[in-house]
């Protein structure tokens, strides 16, 4: 579920999506209404990509949540927020178990679902089946690239190391001729050569 570019803005009400930046704002579109303003740095700004939920284990992204939901209502409006916070709660209990209850308040609850409502109602929910195959790919394509990019650095450490060795143990490295003066001028503690 992609929800990069999609934000919501503390004391207005729903969501927005970045429309363009300016040099001092960012252009918003509503997903209520579809009016556009700008939204200024000194406004209080939250990426829906960057929220998570507390759980009782590591926090779970908002992302897992509404695909959470999505796949419970088969891509339909789940609950309302103006719903009881009770039927709320046992909600969001059946699709997260392990959420913390006692660090997200009821307020957020209600958020949740709201949010996740005016996203399906503006067609911002995406098909979770063709997501979850390009994760995968993605997931697999990093750890190919990871072992791929390892390998050349461990021969080039390799590399380096069996060159700062000496072959024998009279042997000496081959050093500029610039800086062999200005070791030997230093050791005899005559003057320096050029």
């Amino acid at each position: 579920m992609d929800l990069t570019g999609i934000i919501a803005i503390s004391g207005r009400p729903g969501l927005f999506k970045v429309v363009a930046q300016g040099k001092n704002n960012i252009i918003v579109e509503s997903l209520i209404d579809n009016k556009r303003f700008p939204a200024y740095a000194t406004d209080k700004i939250s990426a829906l990509d960057d929220i998570s939920i507390y759980t009782y284990d590591d926090d779970a992204p908002l992302r897992t949540l509404l695909k959470a939901v999505y796949k419970k209502e088969g891509g339909k409006e789940c609950p309302s927020h103006k719903e009881d916070l009770t039927v709320l709660k046992s909600y969001l209990l059946e699709i997260l178990p392990n959420y913390d209850q006692e660090r997200v308040y009821p307020s957020d609850v209600k958020k949740m679902f709201q949010w996740y409502n005016l996203l399906q109602k503006s067609g911002n929910l995406k098909l979770i089946e063709k997501e979850e195959v390009s994760e995968k790919k993605a997931t697999k394509a990093k750890k190919d690239d990871s072992t791929e990019e390892a390998a050349p650095v461990k021969k080039a450490a390799t590399k380096k190391v069996v060159a700062a060795k000496p072959k024998a143990p009279g042997a000496t490295k081959a050093v500029k001729p610039g800086a062999a003066k200005k070791v030997t001028a230093t050791k005899t503690g005559g003057s320096r050569g050029k």
